[in-house]
């Protein structure tokens, strides 16, 4: 996919305030660790990851993304009335229905002509709704619009945690099956993209790449959908760590590589890539394996975790706020979801 007239204004983003660390959680399953002889710390050093962030359990998904959906709109300097599409795509929604996108909307008080709807891609979500929305202005169906999602690891932490903590068979193995959990963190995010004729910033998205890989699909899942207010129905997640990770780098690989051949981009043209941020371990094994630069990788998965869909534009987000992107440069966004699925996306700076 290639595209001429698509141009991203600003991101916006909001975090919690609550900061949680990775010791504070390995010491709520101290009886597990003291059972199978496990050495605290083990997770920070696994993972690379030492704190994440919770929001309060009253605030909502809808809530978090208009904070953040606020911000962008107000640094692109767009006219809310010249907004024709939100589009909502975090895991993380308010009920099942209506989708979250028309709470959105209606906080926002956005135009009543716009185009609204949730998509749902696990963590390729937000890079769902970026080609999507990208797509809908190349064809001149829109002029202006916004992507936004908000993700909160609190409650399938804590469900996880419960679970451990209750079951009486507990093994290394059940562990393990948990561990992917236990990474999550929370934030919202959103960006507003335009056509290229009402831009303000000359930011350009040029395509991109997807591949998908369907027969990984059992790698990881969510137990039941669930309904967000009901305490009876936090999700249970299990997770096979090594194949999502083997495998979703090599899907990656594969990604990389068209993506290459379709923008006609090479590893020197580029100045930063910004990827999804699972673990630091598999940061270290994907740019090993696509042989790239790890310098030019910008991480926050050290202190944010891994939020799921809006890891990767909160990151590409930090990185702008603290002159990881100049103007002109060459960026690369890297983003993947279980299932599985990728897409890479280049952006002119």
């Amino acid at each position: 996919m290639l595209y001429k007239n698509v141009r991203i204004e600003s991101f916006g983003y909001e975090l919690p305030e609550t900061v949680v660390t990775s010791q504070s959680l390995e010491e709520r399953v101290a009886p597990i660790y003291e059972k199978l002889n496990l050495s605290y710390g083990r997770f920070e050093m696994m993972t690379g990851i030492r704190e994440r962030r919770f929001w309060d359990d009253e605030t909502t998904p809808s809530q978090a993304s208009t904070k953040a959906a606020e911000k962008a709109i107000a640094k692109s300097g767009i006219d809310k009335e010249d907004i024709e599409c939100l589009l909502h795509t975090s895991v993380c929604r308010d009920f099942l229905e209506p989708a979250t996108a028309t709470l959105v909307h209606d906080s926002l008080g956005l135009p009543g002509t716009a185009t609204i709807f949730d998509i749902s891609n696990a963590c390729l979500g937000f890079a769902n709704g970026m080609v999507t929305l990208a797509n809908m202005i190349e064809l001149g169906q829109v002029k202006a619009g916004i992507v936004v999602g908000a993700e909160g690891g609190k409650r399938l932490i804590d469900r996880t945690i419960d679970d451990l903590l209750k079951d009486p068979t507990v093994t290394r193995d059940k562990l393990k099956v948990s561990f992917a959990s236990l990474t999550l963190g929370s934030g919202a995010v959103a960006v507003v993209l335009t056509r290229s004729s009402l831009s303000k910033s000359g930011h350009k998205l040029l395509g991109g790449a997807v591949r998908t890989a369907s027969e990984h699909n059992d790698l990881c899942r969510v137990d039941k959908d669930t309904y967000f207010y009901d305490p009876l129905s936090y999700p249970n997640m299990s997770t096979d760590y090594t194949g999502i990770l083997n495998n979703g780098v090599a899907l990656a690989a594969e990604t990389w590589k068209a993506f290459q051949r379709e923008l006609g981009w090479r590893e020197p043209d580029v100045g930063g890539f910004f990827t999804h941020q699972v673990s630091t371990v598999h940061q270290q094994m994907l740019f090993h394996t696509l042989e790239l630069d790890e310098s030019k990788c910008f991480s926050t998965v050290e202190y944010l975790g891994n939020i799921a869909s809006c890891s990767l534009p909160i990151s590409l987000a930090i990185g702008i706020e603290e002159g990881r992107v100049n103007p002109g440069d060459r960026v690369v966004m890297m983003a993947a979801g279980s299932g599985l699925c990728v897409i890479v996306l280049g952006l002119e700076w």
